[in-house]
């Protein structure tokens, strides 16, 4: 199961790359990260997401808001092909994701709410690999700006410069496929943002997933992700609050249901370590279904 970009952008002085996000949801690419359909076949992906923080911190991990409280709900969509055609001993695949976010934020002076399509996700063309208990892919994201910015307005969705980035996952199911060791590693660049002349700084994250199966259609596991940015946030070129580089460790527990076509999952992610990030709590529900329903599955 595949993700996409979606979560939040906050309208509070930029933190951790502009506004205190990303273009792309870290963490949501734990569940079954290598396994994208097999040469012919098309999967559906749906993923719900509700995020809550009431504190966004600051470089040494302490509150940087008197008043602050954050709710985002997201639900994305996403299709995924992949092609007959090999090239590099792979498969070709094709995908797109789009997110509707609806974000409530509270800070001084007040409450603001705004609702719209964020960054979207599109990759032409990757490369799919299947052998044996072994399933990886290597593709380029690229995401658009998000939609809807509005000077005048204390709250914006999404983040609105163009950004790109090598992305690679990993799933490996030993154990006659009862286990799960699944990871992704991506690397962004951020373009400038030519509304509000901030340039985010780059991101490096690894998401990961451990599960065991508890039974013939559910397994438990551990998940998360580790977040790093590697250079400086700038305005107007100049670096700002001494590069103001975002941190994060999320973690928590995942539970995995395999559906007769597809499968589904529950997870919770609990943000540590954070500096120049809101700190918070990310409930998800994923969703993963051969197109047409009769067409197959991974």
């Amino acid at each position: 199961m595949c993700l996409l970009p979606v979560f939040l952008s906050l309208a509070i002085p930029a933190r951790a790359t502009e506004n205190g996000a990303s273009v792309f949801p870290v963490g949501v690419e734990t569940v079954m990260t290598g396994m994208y359909p097999h040469p012919g076949k098309t999967m559906f992906y749906e993923y719900t997401a509700f995020y809550e923080a009431n504190q966004t911190v600051n470089g040494k991990g302490v509150s940087a808001a008197p008043e602050f409280s954050l709710r985002v709900v997201a639900t994305a969509f996403k299709i995924s092909n992949t092609w007959h055609y090999k090239f590099l001993g792979g498969n070709l695949n094709s995908n797109i994701a789009i997110p509707a976010i609806y974000q409530q934020l509270h800070v001084q002076p007040g409450k603001f709410e705004k609702y719209a399509i964020g960054n979207v996700d599109i990759v032409p063309l990757g490369l799919v690999y299947h052998r044996e208990i072994t399933h990886w892919y290597c593709e380029a994201d690229a995401f658009m700006p998000g939609t809807g910015y509005s000077q005048s307005d204390v709250l914006n969705i999404g983040q609105h410069n163009l950004a790109v980035g090598p992305v690679c996952g990993i799933t490996v199911l030993p154990n006659h496929g009862k286990t799960e060791i699944s990871a992704r590693n991506s690397y962004f660049f951020n373009g400038p943002d030519k509304n509000t002349h901030f340039h985010s700084g780059n991101e490096y994250f690894t998401e990961f997933n451990l599960a065991q199966a508890i039974n013939k259609r559910a397994a438990l596991a551990l998940n998360g992700f580790i977040y790093q940015q590697t250079t400086d946030d700038k305005q107007n070129l100049v670096s700002f609050l001494n590069g103001n580089r975002g941190r994060d460790l999320g973690i928590g527990p995942q539970l995995r249901i395999n559906l007769p076509h597809g499968g589904m999952a529950v997870k919770y992610l609990r943000d540590t370590l954070v500096e120049n990030k809101p700190k918070g709590n990310a409930f998800w529900f994923q969703i993963a279904v051969p197109f047409p329903i009769h067409g197959g599955g991974h």
